[in-house]
């Protein structure tokens, strides 16, 4: 039954990428065909895209971007398709491999295996498919974690918070090790290496933010503020929109002090810790950024589906309410942008309804994972895993 429904469903997939099949809205392939194809061309003569100012990624980003150069035989698009392709089946296969462990079920691969499509071709026409396959790696094959979640680091940044659980030092080392060994090989071989850091730093308040809310409702009552494709992203740009982009910055820092304080109360580790606290962690981090894209749910639906291999698990409500917000983030890109680009009605409600969720699952994998870590102060912790 899983066999078919993913077949199913990526055959749909693969359809709508070919443009076989199209829906309503931007189209998404794009990214591919325009951006990731300009890059390649860029890259495969030894150099960053040094005056793009739309590459905003760690050097690792190179290799996935590269990647389609392995198909010749195939136009770039399509070979970059053919790769997700490969990339959602290896994921899928490793999340049923894991599920038959003892003390693991098949609810994992069923979360993947329904949640990618709810986000449609925008699935597969981001590199953000491969990053969260190094991500599942790391959480579902030991050995490898601390390179892949190096290696993960340094291809897109997020997969650094896969280290939130962790414990143990050798995988920090290891992290380190080829997160380092990695980036002083891109610095010494290709120029602009390190170019993302300034092109990074200066965006804005992207449309489909939590901050954006604010902006949304002000243009109804006279804000003279426009939106603009800047830095790569549709953004808000006006009056108090650099207070906004700052006060989600502050709220990434709260999250990354709660964290910390949360590592430091914890005491009752299982071996679902890893793959709670990374989920938790990436939503904290997902719903205060300035920037919330569409593909962001990519990270959160591999997670929750680590998450859910384990029966110890505590993500499992969390987990639902990102697959919620998976389809509502489907209605909110591609289906009705331009009603959010316009900041009307509906486009409010959809973009209110996609953020709520994303801030309920936060609270809940919160909530979950304190509650599951911190003994209270009248019990006793718990014996470590």
């Amino acid at each position: 039954m899983l066999l078919t429904v993913w077949s199913a469903t990526r055959a749909l997939l693969m359809l709508f990428v070919l443009k076989v099949l199209t829906l309503p809205g931007p189209d998404v392939t794009t990214d591919v065909s325009v951006i990731y194809q300009g890059w390649y061309e860029v890259l495969r003569t030894g150099s960053f895209p040094l005056d793009d100012v739309t590459w905003q990624y760690p050097p690792g980003a190179a290799v996935p971007v590269l990647a389609p150069g392995m198909l010749p035989f195939l136009p770039y698009p399509t070979a970059f398709f053919v790769l997700a392709l490969l990339t959602d089946a290896v994921v899928t296969l490793l999340l049923v491999r894991a599920g038959r462990r003892p003390g693991r079920r098949r609810a994992g691969a069923w979360t993947w295996v329904v949640g990618l499509p709810l986000l449609g071709p925008t699935a597969y026409a981001r590199y953000d498919l491969m990053v969260t396959a190094l991500a599942v790696a790391a959480l579902l094959v030991p050995r490898l974690r601390g390179p892949l979640i190096g290696l993960g680091a340094l291809v897109k940044v997020w997969p650094v918070l896969l280290l939130t659980g962790v414990r143990a030092r050798s995988v920090w080392v290891s992290a380190g090790v080829t997160a380092a060994a990695v980036l002083a090989a891109f610095t010494l071989l290709m120029p602009g290496a390190l170019a993302f850091l300034a092109f990074q730093r200066d965006r804005g308040t992207e449309v489909e933010s939590l901050g954006a809310l604010v902006f949304h409702v002000a243009r109804h009552f006279g804000w003279e503020g426009e939106v603009m494709m800047n830095y790569g992203s549709v953004e808000f740009l006006g009056p108090y929109v650099p207070l906004v982009s700052r006060a989600s910055m502050a709220l990434t820092l709260l999250s990354f002090a709660w964290l910390l304080w949360w590592r430091f109360r914890a005491r009752a580790f299982g071996p679902h810790t890893m793959a709670d606290a990374a989920f938790a962690a990436v939503l904290l981090f997902t719903v205060t950024s300035r920037v919330i894209s569409p593909q962001y749910l990519l990270w959160l639906v591999g997670l929750a589906a680590v998450c859910l291999t384990m029966r110890s698990s505590r993500m499992e409500p969390a987990a639902r309410v990102v697959l919620a917000a998976a389809l509502a983030t489907l209605l909110e890109f591609p289906l009705g942008f331009s009603h959010v680009v316009h900041s009307d009605a509906l486009g409010i409600t959809v973009l209110l309804i996609r953020n709520a969720l994303l801030v309920t699952a936060t609270a809940l994998a919160c909530r979950a994972l304190w509650r599951d870590t911190v003994p209270s102060g009248s019990c006793p912790a718990r014996t470590h895993a």
